[in-house]
């Protein structure tokens, strides 16, 4: 760590403030002076930022490394996208607490792997297991974790439902002394820093399971709301369902009368939902959205600027049981490739799955959609690549389901079909990146690593909508800096402002770009070989800064990873006090 100047750049604070023109001084980890013209010291560091840009460094919302970290501790590509904290633990999906039986560990280990598309042999490997309660895990963590950003979690309502029921949390609802340990279990959590409760009202497995917080009743639910409003400050983040089964509409109606009066803040992912096929959600949410923060709810809609897209694998992915497709499910779960290839090649199979598409599969899946499904990721090379599954459909007079299976046949078991990304409202997109009571920046990076998600995509927040003039620059960087960090409570960053951690970006507009996505074959996969996922090249950053050292340098990450466990300002008060 050494004393920096950053020279000539023009500053955007984080606050949404206009840009203005200063060199940035950065002593050991924190911020020391802003102002115009600043001379260099004996011994300081000078970054030329002449045409730059010098911001906050960018916060990853919404993540799931909490198990890739173990293995992927480089957090590639993150760095060269200006990533300097991620916050992880979402959508209820943690890895702590743990219970003390076996199975139930091994179960919460599989709902990971499962609705987080990350191969499960890895989590058996590469991450220790070394804790029950949250606050063990966090220590664990500090301790065998190194990484480039400073990160931040929750813990989740799935993970606490396994670790005081066991199995049986598929199955019923909580005993009261079941619901009091899951109380005592999210205490601990809180007390050691934890953001708040992530939950998860929206999935089903791959056997048509409801997830294990869908049988919650309101008893364990008002528990646990009960232990969150004691902590002024902290989150209840939750994804509810807009996009399958529909039921989101429903699942609000209830958080609102559960939490009424608790003054709890809540991130709810699809709240607001912004694709074409929600509409009609959207229409039943929107008022009661709007109404219910008109009467003082502390409720922040999550959002993506980033469409979803669908890669459809074989390897690993729950696209297909997520689509209520159950039948091309099976394929994912067969062992071998020898056994997928016999499955599509099978009759029999096939007349199943032809049935699932067109009995079964949600209209706007990626099955009932074949113009939209791209087919250019061959294994061998076979081809034809460049087509829809719709043109290769036609082309060879077979109904989508069997051309796929077809086209994966001649082109390997490895290959992959890509959907286009769903038509969203962009009027609505934007509307929500300028409303203060939103949260963005969302991306699921470090899972479905081979659908690429957070693998650069919300660099399209200045590449697509700062540079079409549809949102400013300091509105671009507000959304992923410092709007975040009030949210979230993480008060030491988020700004650029004298006193806070040196976490920075520098910048040239002009010179990032929306990269590629390419292979990388860097995964293990827990027999002594690699597997692939999709990343992208950098942005790239002219320098991405964390806590006052060097992530990304320009054209490389720098290999050193000075990231730290950041605690909300509700915790870390509480924490200050006991120390007294």
């Amino acid at each position: 760590m050494s004393d920096i100047l950053i020279r000539g750049g023009t500053v955007i604070d984080g606050t949404g403030a206009k840009p203005f023109a200063a060199d940035v001084r950065v002593s050991g980890s924190t911020i020391a002076e802003i102002g115009q013209g600043l001379n260099a010291r004996p011994g300081e560091q000078v970054v030329d930022a002449t045409g730059c840009y010098v911001t906050p460094g960018f916060i990853e919302s919404h993540t799931h490394y909490d198990a890739t970290m173990w293995w992927q501790p480089d957090l590639d590509p993150l760095p060269g996208m200006g990533a300097t904290t991620v916050i992880l633990g979402n959508c209820g999906f943690t890895a702590a607490p743990l219970s003390k039986e076996k199975a139930a560990q091994m179960e919460m280990i599989k709902i990971f792997s499962f609705f987080e598309d990350i191969p499960l042999k890895p989590f058996l490997q590469n991450v220790p297991w070394d804790w029950e309660k949250w606050s063990e895990y966090k220590a664990s963590m500090a301790k065998n974790v190194q990484l480039p950003t400073n990160y931040s979690a929750f813990v989740g309502h799935i993970t606490l439902r396994l670790a005081a029921m066991g199995l049986e949390a598929w199955e019923r609802a909580a005993t009261p002394a079941e619901i009091a340990r899951m109380a005592e279990l999210l205490t601990d959590a809180l007390d050691a820093g934890a953001l708040g409760m992530s939950d998860n009202l929206h999935d089903h497995d791959g056997d048509d399971r409801p997830i294990p917080t869908l049988l919650a009743d309101d008893a364990e639910f008002e528990a646990l709301f009960d232990v969150l409003a004691r902590y002024p400050g902290v989150t209840y983040q939750v994804i509810i369902d807009t996009f399958m089964r529909m039921t989101g509409p429903q699942s609000l109606e209830r958080l609102e009368r559960l939490t009424k009066g608790k003054g709890i803040r809540m991130q709810v992912a699809g709240a607001i939902p912004t694709l074409g096929f929600q509409k009609e959600a959207l229409e039943q949410m929107r008022p009661r959205v709007e109404r219910m923060q008109a009467e003082g709810v502390d409720l922040w809609p999550g959002y993506a600027h980033v469409s979803p897209t669908s890669t459809l694998s074989l390897i690993k992915s729950l696209i297909f049981a997520q689509s209520n497709d159950y039948v091309w499910h099976e394929v994912v779960l067969a062992e071998t490739h020898e056994e997928k290839a016999r499955m599509l090649a099978d009759p029999e199979w096939r007349a199943r799955a032809r049935e699932s598409w067109d009995t079964m599969a949600w209209p706007h899946s990626p099955m009932n959609n074949p113009h939209n499904l791209n087919l250019f990721d061959s294994e061998n090379g076979a081809g034809p690549v460049g087509l829809t599954l719709k043109d290769f459909a036609d082309s060879r007079g077979l109904h989508r389901s069997d051309a796929m299976a077809q086209w994966i046949l001649e082109n390997g078991t490895r290959s992959t079909v890509h959907m286009a990304p769903f038509p969203k409202d962009e009027e609505l997109t934007v509307k929500l990146m300028h409303d203060e009571k939103s949260v963005g920046n969302i991306s699921d990076a470090g899972a479905h690593l081979q659908m690429l998600c957070g693998g650069g995509e919300n660099i399209l927040l200045f590449t697509k909508y700062v540079k079409e003039g549809v949102i400013s620059i300091e509105q671009a960087v507000h959304v992923k800096t410092g709007k975040l960090a009030n949210f979230f409570g993480l008060t030491e960053t988020g700004e650029i402002k004298t006193g806070k951690r040196a976490d920075i970006v520098v910048f040239n507009i002009d010179e990032i770009q929306y990269r590629d996505m390419e292979k990388r074959f860097d995964v293990p996969d827990g027999e002594g070989g690699t597997t692939w996922r999709f990343t992208r090249q950098a942005a790239p950053m002219r320098l991405t800064l964390v806590n006052g050292v060097a992530t990304f340098d320009g054209t490389r990450s720098t290999g050193a990873r000075p990231g730290e466990y950041l605690a909300p300002r509700a915790a870390s008060e509480a924490i200050a006090m006991a120390a007294e």
